[in-house]
C-alpha cells in the first residue's frame, strides 16, 4: 500500500505528460486528479495504521549511491510524522486539482498545468518519506522547481517571470544553508540514515569540529545550518520576499504552494530534526527568535496592502512564524497541529479569493471592490469561516491551535519564549485586524467602482465550489478532532517520531496559566476586529485617510509598510546592483570581451592576419618540399601511434620529446587543412 501511495501520482503525472494532448485539457484533469484523490485516501488508511494502531513501516527498495564508506539507498520511512505531512499534501493538493478544472478551465495550456501540480505534489510527497537526508534534499530540490515552473507557468507576464526566478534564487540561498548541514552530519555521523544520526546523537552531544575558522558546538552548527534551509522554503525573515510576488502565479498555485505544501517543508525539516536539536540549545534559540520576528513582521505588513491575494500571503509568513517558533520553545506536535489546521483553513482562504477573482474579472485591488456579499453569498461565507479561523474565533481552527503555542511559549520560562509569546500575542491583534478588513472591504458596504465585472459576478461552477465547501467543513470541525491525538498529554500518536526538548511531551503548564495569559489573545483578537470595523465602517471611517494626509508620521510609516520594509530595495541595491556592476562591466566587458577576446579569437585572427602573406605558399619552392614534410609528419605520428602494435619500442611523452611530438602532430593537421 505505501509504495503504490507514491506510484499512483507518478503514474498520473507521466500519463499527462506524455498523453496530455490526446487525453485534452479534460481528460489530464480528470486523470491527476483521480490518482492524487486516490492516493489521499490510502494515506488516511495508512495514518490509521501507523499513528492510531502504532504500525509504523520502513521499506528499503536498494542502494542509490554507494561509494566506499558512503551508503545512500532508496528507502522510505513511513512514521506518525510522515502520514500526517502525506494526508494534508494530498489532500489539500486533491482538492486544489478539483478546484483547478473549473478555475483554469479556459486557458489553452490546462494540461501542462495540471501536470505541474502534479509533479509538485509527488516531490512534495518524495520530501516527507524519504529515510535518509539525501532523499530529502532531492524531494527538497525538485519542489523548488516544480515551484518555479508553477509560478511561471503565465510565462508571457513580466512580474510572473521576474517572481519565478526570485523564488528559485533565494530557495537556492537556503538550499546552500542545507546542504552544509547534511554534510555536517556526513562529517560527524559518517552516515546520513535517518535511524543512525537520531539514536546516536546523545553520543555527540559535546562534539565540536572547525567552522569558518572557529571551534563550535557541532550540533549547534548543523542545526542552525539545517534552519537555514528552513528560513528559505518557509518564507522566515530574510528570505521572506520571494512568498508575497509568488502571488503572480494562478491563484490554485498559491492556495497549492502557500497553503498546506511547500511553506510547511521547513516546519517538516525542525520536526524531522528535533532528535538532533534536543542537544542544541543555541540552535533552538535561534529559531525561535527568527520565527517570532517573522510573525510580528508578516502581520504588521498585512495591514497595509491592497491586494487580496498578498494580505493571505503575508497571512501566511506570519502563521508560519508562529510554527517555527513554537518548534523553537520544544512543542513540536503544537507546531505541528497548527500547520495543519493552518493548512486547512488557509487553502480555504486562498481559494476563495480566487472565487472572487475569477466572478469579477481577474480584479486583485480590495479599493475597487465591495458589497459582493449579496452576489457571492457562498464565497462570503466560506471566507467568513476562514478569516474567522485565522484570527482564532471561539471554536474555529486557531482558537486552539494558536492559544497553544503561545502557551508553549509562555511556559518555557526562557527569555526568548517570553518575548515570543508577547510578539505573538501583538501579531494575533494584526491578524485580526487585516483579516476583518479584507472582509469588509471586498464583502460588505457598497461597491466602490462602476467596473462591469463587480455588477455582473456570481458563483463559480460545482468543481470551484465543492472545494470550498469541503474545506469549511475540515475548518469547523477539524481542530476540535485533532486536537487530544496531536496535543494530548500522553497521547501515544507521535511515538518515536518527535523527541521533545526538555523531555516535556506537551504543554501541560498550559492548564495552570494565569487567567491573563490565557486571555490575551482573544483580548488582542477582539480588539483588531472593533478596530477593523470602526475604521472602515464605522464611526472612524476616512480617519485613516485624514491621518494619512496629515499626519507625515503616519504617512511614512504606512509606505513603509505598504512598500514591505523596503527589504527589496536593500537587497536590489546591496546585492542585485553589485552583481549586475560586475557581471557587465568586469565579466562581460572586461574578460570576456576584453582580455579573453584579445588573447583568445580577436588576437589569434590579429597575429593569423599579420603573418598571413609571409605564409603563403611562394615560400615553398616546389610542390615536393611540401609533400616531404607532410609525409614526414605523418610518418612520425604513426610510429607514435601505432609502433607499440608493430613490437617496436613505446616513445614515452616526457619532456625531451613531448613538444616535439606536439609540433608534429599541429603541423601535420594544418597542413591537412
Amino acid at each position: 500500500m505505501y509504495l503504490v501511495i507514491l506510484l499512483l501520482p507518478t503514474l498520473g503525472t507521466l500519463f499527462g505528460s506524455f498523453f496530455g494532448r490526446a487525453l485534452g485539457g479534460r481528460g489530464t484533469a480528470l486523470l491527476t486528479t483521480s490518482a492524487v484523490a486516490a492516493t489521499f485516501v490510502l494515506s488516511m488508511i495508512g495514518l490509521y495504521e501507523v499513528g492510531y494502531a502504532g504500525s509504523p513501516c520502513s521499506l528499503s527498495l536498494g542502494h542509490w549511491v554507494f561509494a566506499e564508506a558512503f551508503d545512500a539507498e532508496w528507502g522510505f520511512l513511513f512514521d506518525t510524522l510522515t502520514m500526517v505531512m502525506l494526508c494534508m499534501i494530498t489532500g489539500v493538493s486533491s482538492l486544489v486539482h478539483l478546484y483547478s478544472i473549473g478555475y483554469m478551465s479556459a486557458d489553452p495550456h490546462l494540461p501542462r498545468f495540471m501536470t505541474y501540480l502534479s509533479t509538485f505534489t509527488i516531490f512534495m510527497m518524495l520530501l516527507v518519506t524519504g529515510n535518509n537526508f539525501l532523499i530529502l534534499f532531492l524531494g527538497w530540490e525538485g519542489v523548488g522547481l516544480a515551484s518555479y515552473l508553477l509560478i511561471n507557468f503565465w510565462f508571457t507576464r513580466a512580474q510572473a517571470n521576474k517572481a519565478s526566478i526570485k523564488a528559485m534564487i533565494m530557495n537556492r540561498v537556503g538550499d546552500v544553508g542545507l546542504a552544509l548541514g547534511i554534510f555536517g552530519i556526513y562529517l560527524l555521523f559518517k552516515t546520513i540514515d535517518y535511524a543512525t544520526v537520531f539514536s546516536t546523537a546523545h553520543l555527540h552531544a559535546s562534539d565540536s569540529f572547525v567552522f569558518l575558522g572557529n571551534d563550535v558546538h557541532a550540533l549547534t552548527a548543523i542545526g542552525c545550518l539545517l534552519f537555514i534551509g528552513a528560513i528559505g522554503k518557509s518564507a522566515q525573515v530574510g528570505l521572506h520576499t520571494w512568498l508575497p510576488d509568488a502571488m503572480e502565479g494562478p491563484t490554485p498555485v498559491s492556495a497549492l504552494i502557500h497553503a498546506a505544501t511547500m511553506v510547511t517543508a521547513g516546519v517538516f525539516l525542525l520536526a524531522r530534526v528535533s532528535p538532533l536539536l534536543a542537544y542544541a540549545p543555541d540552535a533552538l534559540m535561534v529559531v525561535t527568535l527568527v520565527g517570532a520576528t517573522t510573525a510580528i513582521l508578516g502581520a504588521v505588513t498585512g495591514l497595509t496592502q491592497n491586494d487580496m491575494k498578498r494580505v493571505i500571503a503575508y497571512s501566511t509568513c506570519s502563521q508560519l512564524g508562529y510554527m517555527v517558533f513554537a518548534a523553537g520553545v520544544g512543542a513540536y506536535s503544537v507546531a505541528l497541529y497548527h500547520m495543519v489546521i493552518h493548512a486547512f483553513f488557509k487553502a480555504l482562504l486562498f481559494l476563495c479569493a480566487g472565487s472572487v477573482i475569477h466572478a469579477i474579472g481577474g480584479e486583485q485591488d480590495m479599493r475597487k471592490m465591495g458589497g459582493l456579499a449579496k452576489v457571492l453569498p457562498l464565497t462570503y461565507t466560506c471566507m467568513m469561516i476562514g478569516s474567522l479561523a485565522l484570527v482564532g474565533f471561539p471554536y474555529l481552527g486557531a482558537f486552539y491551535s494558536k492559544d497553544l503555542v503561545l502557551e508553549a511559549a509562555y511556559t518555557r520560562g526562557m527569555t526568548t519564549g517570553l518575548l515570543a509569546y508577547f510578539l505573538g500575542i501583538f501579531a494575533a491583534f494584526c491578524t485580526s485586524y487585516y483579516s476583518f478588513r479584507l472582509v469588509f472591504l471586498v464583502f460588505w458596504g457598497s461597491p466602490r467602482t462602476q467596473k462591469a465585472g463587480l455588477t455582473g459576478a456570481h458563483e463559480g461552477s460545482w468543481p470551484i465550489m465543492l472545494p470550498l465547501l469541503i474545506l469549511s467543513g475540515a475548518t469547523i470541525f477539524g481542530a476540535e478532532t485533532l486536537k487530544e491525538a496531536f496535543t494530548g498529554f500522553g497521547t501515544p500518536f507521535w511515538g518515536n517520531a518527535l523527541v521533545f526538548a526538555g523531555g516535556v511531551p506537551n504543554g501541560i503548564e498550559g492548564e495552570i496559566l494565569p487567567l491573563h495569559a490565557k486571555l490575551a489573545p482573544l483580548i488582542a483578537t477582539a480588539l483588531g476586529c472593533v478596530l477593523a470595523y470602526s475604521v472602515h465602517l464605522g464611526p472612524l471611517k476616512g480617519f485613516a485617510l485624514n491621518l494619512l494626509t496629515l499626519s507625515s508620521s503616519f504617512r511614512s510609516f504606512y509606505l513603509f509598510t505598504n512598500k514591505r520594509w523596503f527589504i527589496d530595495k536593500v537587497y536590489a541595491e546591496t546585492f542585485g546592483n553589485a552583481s549586475l556592476f560586475f557581471g557587465y562591466h568586469i565579466s562581460f566587458k572586461t574578460f570576456d570581451k576584453g582580455l579573453m577576446e584579445v588573447f583568445g579569437p580577436t588576437g589569434a585572427q590579429a597575429v593569423g592576419n599579420t603573418l598571413a602573406p609571409s605564409m603563403r605558399l611562394k615560400s615553398w619552392t616546389s610542390l615536393s618540399h611540401y609533400a616531404s614534410v607532410l609525409a614526414f609528419c605523418l610518418i612520425l605520428l604513426l610510429l607514435v601511434l601505432l609502433g607499440p602494435m608493430a613490437g617496436m619500442p613505446t616513445l614515452s611523452l616526457d619532456a625531451d620529446n613531448g613538444f616535439l611530438l606536439l609540433l608534429a602532430g599541429a603541423t601535420t593537421l594544418g597542413l591537412l587543412i
